[in-house]
C-alpha cells in the first residue's frame, strides 16, 4: 500500500468499477490505520468480499478539515497475476483434501459438493451484490449466512497477528478457488468442477442384462427380419466379430455387442405360432420355414457342400483291434473333421459292438452313430455330427449274400440309405469272390448286388424319373460304394516287387496298367456310371500281420490293390474327391485301411418324408464317452508319473 501522501483533490462519494471483481475497503478504517501508524489496514476492516463498491461516506462539512490532514485516494491496482497462481495451489491442495477418504469419513471438518450446493440454494440471494462463499464469512463454519458476515466486526483490527494472518490466507485461498471456477456467475453460486486426487477405476463395459440376451437373437424366416437373411455365415465359426456386427447394422455400441457375441447362434428361434402350425414329423410343404428348407440348408452350409468320409477295411476276424485309431478316422492332411463318417468292414472282429464303442472313443462328443447294420462279418456304421441328426430321414438298409462258403456268411453286400435334406444317398459295402483268375465271378457278385438291393422301402425316390427298377444306383442321388472287390494285378510278384523297388510314385501309376478293375471298368462290364479317384499309394494287399513287406509265405501272393472306393452321383460335378489313401500304420491284418474324402452337394428339399427324429445310439455314445474320458485321464497320470519322476545318484 503507499504511504506518501495523496493528490489534493477531493475523492468522489462513491467510487464503482463495473466489470472488475475488486475488493472494497472503508474508508474510516484506512484513516484509522494512517492515523494510528500502523502502516497497514486490518484484514479484517478493508476486505469486504460482500461488496464490490468502494464506498467514500465522508460528511460534507467535514471535508474541509480532513482535506487539510490527508486526501485519500484508491489503492493501486492490485496483482492479481501473481495471487491468482499462488491461489491456484491452495485450491487444489483443498480440493485433495475434500476427495481423499479421510474427509469423506468425517463430515464436520469439510462438506461434500452436494451439501454445499443444498446450503446454498437454501439461501436467498441479497439483490444488488453477489452472494458471498461460506468460507469467506467465518473461518469457524461453513455454513454462515451473508448476514451474519455482515455482522461481524469487520471494521476493527482487533485480535492477534497470527489470527488475522491465519484468516486472511483462508479467505484468500477460497476466493482464489471461486475466481478460478468462476463461482460468481450471475447471482447464484456455482461450485467449480471436482477434480479427483487420482485416476478413477475403469468402468465395467458389459452392462447387458444377461435375462434380456434373446432379444437380440434374429429368425431370418420371416419379412420382419428380411434386411438380415441375405447375411452369410461361415461354417468354421459361428461367432462374428466386432467390426462385422456393427457394419451390418446389427449393433450400435459395445455393450450390444458383446451380448451378441455371447448369445449369437446359427440355431433360429422358432416363434409359438409356428410351433403351433408346424409338425416335424408329418412335415410341411412350405418353401420358407420349412425344415429340410432352402434357408434352413444355406445356415448349416452355405456353400451347400458337405464332407463325408468312406472308408474301408477287411480285418481278417482278427479279435485284436488298433490300440489307436486317430490315424485312420482322423487323418492329420485336412485340418477338419468332416460331416459324415461311414465305415464299412469285412471279415470283421467277433465283437462287433466293441468295434463300434472303439469307433465312438475315436470321434468323440461331437458325433454320433446314426445307424449300423451288419450282414454275417460284413459291418457298416454311420456316424454324423450331432447336431445334424435333425436333418436326415429314416434310415433304411438291405443285404445280399452272394456265396456261402460256411455258416457264416463272408461274401456279399450290405446297403443303407437315407435322405439328408434334399438329397438321397446310398452307401454299399461289399466283399465279392477272391482268386486272382476270378473276374468274371466278380462280375456276376456286382450284378446280383445292384438288381438284389431293395431300396428304398418307405423313403420316396428324389427324382423316380431317372430310376431303375434293375439298378439300384439309378435310384438315389448319390452313391459311395466301398469293400474289398478283390480285384487283382495282372502280372507276376518279382516284376510288381521291382516296380515297387525301383520308384514308388511312379511305380504306382505302372502298376494300375495291370489292375482288372480299371480294365473292366473302361470297358463298362463293372461299375457303370461310377468314378475312382486317383489312387497314389501302393498296394493295400497282401502284407505280413504286424510288418510293412508283403506276403513272405509259400505262397507268395501278388500285392494287389483289392480294397477300392467307387462312386457315382445322378448330377453332374456333384461330389469332388478330396483325398484318396491308405492307413499303412495299422497293421493288425493283412489289408491295409483304405479311406477316401470327399465334397458333396446337397440340395433343400421339403419335409414330406419320414424323419429321424433326432434318432442315434445313445448307449454307444456314452459307452464311447465314458471310455474317452478314462482314456485322457490315464494319458495325464502317466505324463505326470514321468514328469514327477527323477534319477538320483550317489557318488
Amino acid at each position: 500500500l503507499p504511504t506518501e501522501e495523496p493528490a489534493s483533490h477531493p475523492p468522489p462519494a462513491s467510487l464503482k468499477l463495473p466489470g472488475r471483481r475488486l475488493l472494497g475497503f472503508s474508508s474510516r478504517a484506512w484513516g484509522k490505520t494512517r492515523g494510528g501508524g500502523s502502516g497497514l489496514p486490518a484484514v479484517g476492516s478493508w476486505w469486504r468480499p460482500r461488496s464490490l463498491e468502494i464506498s467514500w461516506p465522508l460528511a460534507a462539512s467535514a471535508a474541509g478539515s480532513l482535506e487539510a490532514a490527508f486526501t485519500p485516494r484508491p489503492p493501486r491496482k492490485p496483482r492479481l497475476e501473481r495471487a491468482a497462481s499462488l491461489d491456484e495451489k491452495n485450491w487444489r491442495r483443498w480440493r485433495r483434501f475434500r476427495t481423499s477418504q479421510e474427509s469423506l469419513t468425517d463430515p464436520n471438518e469439510t462438506s461434500s459438493s452436494n451439501g454445499s450446493l443444498q446450503e446454498a440454494s437454501l439461501s436467498p440471494p441479497v439483490r444488488g451484490r453477489a452472494t458471498p462463499c461460506s468460507q469467506c464469512c467465518e473461518p469457524n463454519s461453513l455454513h454462515s449466512s451473508p448476514d451474519a458476515s455482515e455482522a461481524s466486526p469487520m471494521g476493527k483490527s482487533r485480535g492477534s497477528t497470527s489470527d488475522l494472518g491465519k484468516r486472511a490466507s483462508e479467505i484468500s485461498s477460497a476466493f482464489g478457488g471461486l475466481l478460478r471456477g468462476k463461482a460468481f456467475a450471475g447471482s447464484k453460486p456455482r461450485l467449480s468442477q471436482i477434480m479427483p486426487a487420482r485416476p478413477l477405476p475403469p468402468m465395467e463395459l458389459n452392462v447387458a442384462s444377461h435375462t434380456l440376451r434373446t432379444a437380440n437373437r434374429i429368425d431370418s424366416d420371416f419379412m420382419d427380419y428380411r434386411h438380415y437373411s441375405q447375411h452369410k455365415f461361415g461354417r468354421v465359426s459361428s461367432s462374428l466379430s466386432d467390426t462385422r456386427l456393427h457394419g451390418n447394422g446389427m449393433v450400435y455400441d459395445n455393450c450390444s455387442t458383446d451380448s451378441m457375441k455371447s448369445t449369437f447362434s446359427l440355431l433360429t428361434p422358432i416363434r409359438s405360432k409356428d410351433v403351433r402350425s408346424r409338425s416335424y414329423l408329418e412335415g410341411s410343404l412350405l418353401a420358407n420355414g420349412a425344415l429340410l428348407g432352402a434357408e434352413e440348408l444355406s445356415r448349416y452350409f452355405p456353400d451347400r457342400n458337405i464332407g463325408i468320409f468312406v472308408a474301408t477295411w477287411n480285418m481278417q476276424g482278427q479279435k485284436e483291434l488298433p490300440l489307436n485309431l486317430d490315424d485312420f478316422l482322423l487323418p492329420t492332411d485336412p485340418d477338419y473333421a468332416q460331416d459324415m463318417y461311414v465305415i464299412g468292414v469285412q471279415e470283421g472282429c467277433p465283437d462287433r459292438r466293441e468295434w463300434e464303442i472303439r469307433l465312438q472313443e475315436t470321434l468323440g462328443p461331437h458325433y454320433v452313430m446314426l445307424y449300423s447294420a451288419a450282414h454275417g462279418v460284413l459291418y457298416m456304421s454311420v456316424f454324423i455330427r450331432r447336431d445334424l441328426i435333425w436333418f436326415c430321414s429314416e434310415v433304411e438298409y438291405a443285404t445280399v449274400t452272394t456265396r456261402i462258403v460256411s455258416q457264416i456268411k463272408t461274401k456279399g453286400a450290405l446297403g443303407i440309405c437315407f435322405t439328408f435334406f434334399g438329397t438321397s444317398f446310398l452307401f454299399i459295402t461289399s466283399h465279392f469272390t477272391s482268386g486272382d483268375s476270378k473276374v468274371n465271378e466278380r462280375k456276376l457278385d456286382y450284378n446280383k448286388t445292384i438288381q438284389a438291393l431293395t431300396l428304398p422301402k418307405n423313403v420316396p425316390d428324389t427324382n423316380p424319373y431317372r430310376s431303375s427298377s434293375s439298378d439300384v444306383t439309378t435310384r438315389f442321388d448319390e452313391v459311395f460304394w466301398f469293400g474289398d472287390f478283390n480285384f487283382r494285378l495282372n502280372k507276376d510278384r518279382e516284376t510288381v516287387d521291382s516296380i515297387l523297388s525301383q520308384n514308388p510314385e511312379t511305380g504306382v501309376s505302372k502298376l494300375l496298367a495291370y489292375d482288372q478293375l480299371t480294365s473292366e471298368m473302361s470297358r463298362g462290364s463293372i461299375f457303370k456310371g461310377f468314378q475312382e479317384a486317383d489312387i497314389r499309394f501302393r498296394p493295400s494287399y497282401k502284407f505280413d500281420i504286424g510288418k510293412d513287406s508283403y506276403d513272405t509265405t509259400s505262397k507268395q501272393r501278388t500285392p494287389s490293390y483289392t480294397d477300392r472306393v467307387v462312386f457315382r452321383s445322378r448330377y453332374r460335378d456333384d461330389i469332388h474327391a478330396v483325398k484318396y489313401s491308405s492307413c499303412p500304420v495299422i497293421k493288425t491284418s493283412d489289408h491295409r485301411p483304405v479311406f477316401a474324402l470327399f465334397r458333396v452337394k446337397v440340395r433343400p428339399g421339403r419335409d414330406n418324408i419320414p424323419l429321424a427324429a433326432g434318432q442315434f445310439d445313445r448307449e454307444l455314445y456314452l459307452i464311447g464317452i465314458k471310455r474317452r474320458i478314462t482314456r485322457d485321464l490315464q494319458n495325464r497320470r502317466v505324463q505326470k508319473d514321468q514328469k514327477s519322476s527323477s534319477i538320483c545318484s550317489i557318488s
